[in-house]
């Protein structure tokens, strides 16, 4: 398994936590290294919620765009509502679970499409929140942070060598106008699309097996391993 592939594999689950998250309406603002943890089956979570922002007012609902024509109440209703959720019980779970009943509905009439063209995404993500604040590390002067961010460009590091595909990403992720940025209009659903994404089965996501699966230790464990070394600290 290549370095490429473990960062990408890392990157779509930190989009598809931070994707549930805004559909909770909960913007999460400290998104570093230290703060992604690798769980003992290898898939991430993410910690230290301190600088969150929980947003009551916005909306989350599922809406569906197309890059041709905008939504309309039709396609957007074309099914009747969904059954109560004492019936939907195992549907909940992860998609690679075979649910216990179907979580599909039953046969529906289906209105007539209208001659809508191009391709269709489902967006559940509330677009009408703004954080002003900025990711990483805290530092003491924000003026300067704050102008570093409006005025300098973007610098890659010549090492170690960062793919093509990886750059485009950061680049659209990191465009100063928001209005342009990526993933400013229809959220997640449109980073999931870029190309450093491709191959990437985001419905089965949680059920694969991650690349890396960290071994299980033990205290005794690292006592052996470091009997040599008196500096170890518990916490």
């Amino acid at each position: 398994m290549g370095a490429f592939s473990l960062l990408r594999f890392y990157a779509s689950e930190v989009v598809a936590a931070l994707e549930y998250l805004h559909m909770m309406g909960i913007i999460y603002r400290d998104l570093k290294p230290e703060n992604v943890l690798i769980r003992s089956d290898g898939h991430i979570m993410l910690t230290d919620f301190d600088l969150s922002l929980k947003d009551d007012t916005s909306t989350s609902t599922a809406q569906i765009v197309s890059d041709q024509n905008p939504a309309t109440a039709d396609s957007i209703n074309e099914y009747p509502p969904d059954p109560p959720q004492s019936d939907m019980s195992s549907c909940i779970l992860p998609n690679c679970i075979v649910p216990a009943v179907s979580c599909f509905h039953p046969k529906r009439k289906r209105r007539k499409k209208s001659n809508q063209r191009g391709s269709l995404e489902i967006v559940a993500e509330p677009i009408d929140v703004r954080s002003i604040h900025s990711l990483g590390p805290m530092r003491v002067d924000h003026e300067l942070t704050l102008a570093n961010i409006v005025a300098r460009a973007l610098e890659f590091p010549k090492e170690p060598i960062v793919p093509a595909t990886a750059k485009d990403l950061i680049t659209q992720l990191l465009v100063k106008d928001p209005v342009r940025r990526l993933g400013s209009t229809m959220g997640a659903a449109a980073i999931k699309h870029h190309q450093f994404f491709n191959g990437i089965n985001w419905a089965l996501l949680r059920c694969r097996t991650p690349p890396y699966v960290p071994r299980a230790v033990t205290r005794r464990s690292i006592i052996t391993e470091n009997a040599s070394n008196n500096s170890i600290e518990y916490y």
